[in-house]
């Protein structure tokens, strides 16, 4: 196997446990590789300032691939290295449609994430999963109306995403989508969330492109993750490796299986294939 330079971590369901938390061996892990010279780094679709402190507290981080790929960022001085974000335009549109939809959305813009503050209000009519409704309360900026909000911005937008406890409603929106809209990328990483971004906002795209700006091949590079989100760094990735947690399709498209996010899958792999 080839030497491995930069490890990529998922956050949610992958380094972190169900509970959201580091655990003391995954952390060990980390700075053990660290030390050896490896590149460490968070991929998620969350923006850098949702990213638990205990993540970004690390001394190790350099650099971080945010809100599914859309950001490639260096932590040192908050250079951009590598950027995919969506039209105006077409976000209002897509807005548009979501509309005729029982979801509550929100967007991604400038490394914060807004939504239409009466919908932030009752957030948990639309997930059941209390980090989600957490994460909605406290990380998002509460706006009159977001689609209205959008049309006035300067900026394009980062990530569209969507809360519904409808399977019905997920399984269409996510089937009719790409067709409406072929320029985006359509991805869930939980039963009651979709994402959606520029199709070259990917997770997978961004690692490779901050895998040449370091001088690495791909087979130098070493992937996690448990999420449909997570397919485009896992196949990119020399070494893809999927979460015992991990959606059934994500796991046949590794190269390795790891145990859970609650038992140290993360730690267990990189001493057996970094530190030994």
């Amino acid at each position: 196997m080839n030497e491995i330079k930069i490890i990529a971590l998922d956050l949610d369901g992958t380094l972190l446990n169900s509970q959201k938390e580091l655990t003391e061996r995954n952390r060990a892990a980390l700075s053990a590789a660290a030390e050896r010279g490896i590149e460490i780094v968070p991929t998620t679709g969350r923006f850098y300032g949702a990213v638990p402190e205990e993540i970004r507290c690390l001394p190790f981080l350099h650099y971080a691939i945010t809100i599914n790929g859309a950001q490639v960022q260096r932590l040192s001085d908050g250079a951009v290295l590598y950027r995919a974000e969506m039209p105006r335009t077409q976000v209002v549109e897509l807005m548009d449609e979501l509309d005729r939809w029982p979801v509550a959305y929100d967007c991604y813009c400038d490394n914060s994430a807004y939504i239409t503050a009466s919908v932030q209000a009752k957030i948990e009519d639309y997930t059941a999963d209390v980090h989600y409704q957490r994460m909605v309360r406290q990380l998002r900026r509460g706006v009159p109306e977001l689609k209205a909000w959008v049309q006035g911005q300067s900026r394009d937008i980062q990530k569209v995403q969507f809360f519904t406890e409808e399977t019905e409603v997920k399984a269409r929106l996510m089937k009719e989508l790409p067709q409406k809209f072929p320029d985006f990328i359509i991805t869930s990483a939980i039963p009651s969330n979709v994402e959606i971004n520029q199709h070259s906002a990917n997770k997978g795209e961004a690692l490779l492109a901050l895998a040449h700006h370091l001088g690495c091949t791909a087979e130098q590079v070493m992937a996690f993750g448990d999420g449909f989100n997570d397919v485009t760094m896992i196949r990119a990735a020399g070494t893809g490796v999927a979460m015992g947690n991990a959606f059934a399709p994500v796991k046949v498209l590794a190269d390795l299986v790891a145990e859970d996010c609650d038992h140290d899958g993360v730690a267990k792999v990189i001493e057996m294939l970094c530190l030994t």
